[in-house]
């Protein structure tokens, strides 16, 4: 049991003022006396130094009442430093820092005196793998304090909220991450994959929707079954409400009453345009598009207008295949769109006791490779794994504890994982430090760190404003940009650039490759004193 003790000039202070509210109450009686025994005292001057003894006592009580306050303030500040030092104990694996840095720490009420402690755990998503790990370890290194009696600890996610939301159509604001499960070929269980992982983070606890891109060709009517198969349109707001399976939200066009499309290219993006961003998805944590086979308008289309956090390349053991999905690899790849695991379907299957490679094997080993995607995920040769998809029920939901559903689960962890790191990394990414007036660059993906100085920053702009589009001819001057000019705000734009607003009114869009090849502040600035 923790000891709370004053410190000593709370005591000596204490001790005074029972000395001077005695001497008051003493010297209040004889004036009193004083005016019943001397007829030629003038009451009012009796009244006068009554007012006045009892107004200097009351000074007395309230000065001994702060300090009360001030004592009592002081060891509650130190309580709660108790308890943010014992959360930080626990290391997020993830971001690699402690929980208390990571801002996860909310709400924190201690009451020092009952040794009830209180706080919230708010984490980047509902589906987190290791939240009940975190509970846990929170409510045990609180509870080791030596003066903490009963602690309370409430789990939570941070809100839906796209990182740079202020730049996207209002149906996409809300969606925290977005998925895209491609191939760029078909025929390799892309649509298979794609459902799984979003009835596998909703298992987890996420809020999740599917977008099926596949106009010509789309899946989604046939691999779930939901009672309303229409999509329906809010009349007034002019939107689209998506229909619903098992607490995932869903659009496809074949859903639109129009079955598969016939028309040319452009128009096609035009559809999926609409059908994306007008669409009444509410709060998401996780947004699956399967997207369509190919490299064409359409995808460049979809990668454009959607801020992807990162992809998922499903491809097959044949060499046909990974031909296709190298072409797809690279496109996410100029596009600046990370890919964050590789899943090989119908690699394998079980029989008489041995495991046989009917279409051989090695092409997704060969796209970890060849690409350094991290992570790699070998789907095997289910019966029931086709069977589902033709059903309207997805395996993982029709088997929770079996083999896919395993392999599901592994995969769902691991994007969880990659989106949380790539959100932090890139809302990190580009930071201005006001204390050394530079900004700081850590671009994701890459382990240096370097600082630019904001004037060479804003000199190095390559807009239409600066730079003449057609002669190249630089517009902006040097002189034209004071040295001593400050950024209002970075916002990230996607995972390829940040978009800068200065104290001048300008506001400029600079790309991490750009920033990379400036010249750098070699000598780091003193911070300059608040």
């Amino acid at each position: 049991m923790r000891i709370l003790q004053a410190p000593a000039s709370v005591y000596v202070n204490s001790q005074c003022s029972k000395l001077q509210s005695r001497d008051a109450k003493f010297l209040e009686g004889r004036i009193l006396q004083s005016a019943n025994h001397d007829s030629l005292l003038s009451r009012r001057i009796v009244r006068r130094r009554l007012c006045l003894t009892r107004r200097c006592a009351n000074s007395v009580s309230a000065k001994a009442s702060s300090l009360e306050a001030d004592a009592s303030s002081m060891l509650t500040r130190e309580a709660e430093s108790d308890v943010l030092k014992a959360l930080s104990q626990i290391i997020d694996p993830d971001f690699g820092t402690d929980i208390v840095s990571c801002g996860f720490v909310k709400d924190l009420d201690v009451d020092d005196a009952s040794g009830e402690v209180s706080f919230r755990l708010e984490l980047t998503t509902p589906a987190c793998p290791i939240k009940d790990v975190f509970e846990q370890k929170a409510n045990e290194v609180v509870a080791a304090l030596p003066w903490v009696k009963n602690v309370s600890v409430t789990m939570s996610a941070q809100p839906a909220k796209q990182i740079f939301a202020a730049q996207l159509p209002a149906g996409l604001q809300t969606i925290s991450n977005i998925i895209a499960v491609s191939s760029c070929k078909g025929g390799v269980g892309k649509s298979t994959v794609a459902v799984n992982l979003a009835y596998t983070l909703a298992g987890m606890g996420a809020r999740v929707g599917i977008f099926d891109a596949d106009v010509y060709g789309p899946s989604l009517p046939t691999m779930v079954s939901p009672e309303n198969r229409l999509l329906e349109m809010n009349p007034e707001k002019k939107t689209i409400i998506p229909t619903e399976y098992m607490g995932v939200k869903m659009v496809s066009f074949g859903f639109a009453g129009q079955g598969r499309a016939i028309m040319r290219g452009p128009m096609v993006s035009g559809v999926i345009n609409q059908l994306l961003t007008t669409t009444e998805w509410g709060e998401l944590d996780y947004l699956v598009i399967d997207m369509p086979p190919g490299t064409g308008d359409i995808q460049l289309t979809l990668c454009q207008v959607v801020p992807l956090t990162a992809a998922v390349i499903v491809t097959t053991p044949q060499k046909l295949a990974f031909i296709d999905v190298a072409k797809g690899v690279r496109m996410f790849s100029k596009l600046k769109v990370p890919c964050v695991a590789v899943v090989e379907n119908m690699c394998h299957f079980d029989a008489d006791g041995k495991r046989f490679y009917p279409f051989g094997r090695g092409s997704g080993s060969q796209v970890v490779e060849q690409f350094g995607i991290p992570h790699l995920f070998d789907l095997p040769i289910r019966p029931t794994l086709s069977a589902s998809g033709d059903s309207g029920m997805p395996e993982v939901v029709a088997d929770p504890q079996g083999e896919v559903a395993e392999i599901f689960q592994n995969l769902g962890v691991c994007v969880v994982q990659q989106c949380a790191k790539i959100r932090q990394q890139v809302s990190t990414a580009v930071m201005y430090d006001k204390s050394i007036k530079a900004i700081k660059v850590k671009v994701p993906d890459s382990n240096e760190e370097f600082l630019l100085h904001p004037a060479t920053v804003r000199r190095n702009d390559r807009s239409a404003q600066s730079v003449d589009e057609w002669t190249g001819e630089q517009k902006l001057q040097y002189g034209d940009i004071p040295e001593d000019i400050e950024p209002e705000e970075i916002r990230p734009m996607g995972n390829y650039a940040v978009s800068i607003t200065w104290t001048d009114g300008f506001s400029q869009i600079a790309p991490y490759d750009q920033l990379q090849s400036m010249e750098r502040l070699v000598d780091v600035p003193q911070p300059i004193p608040a």
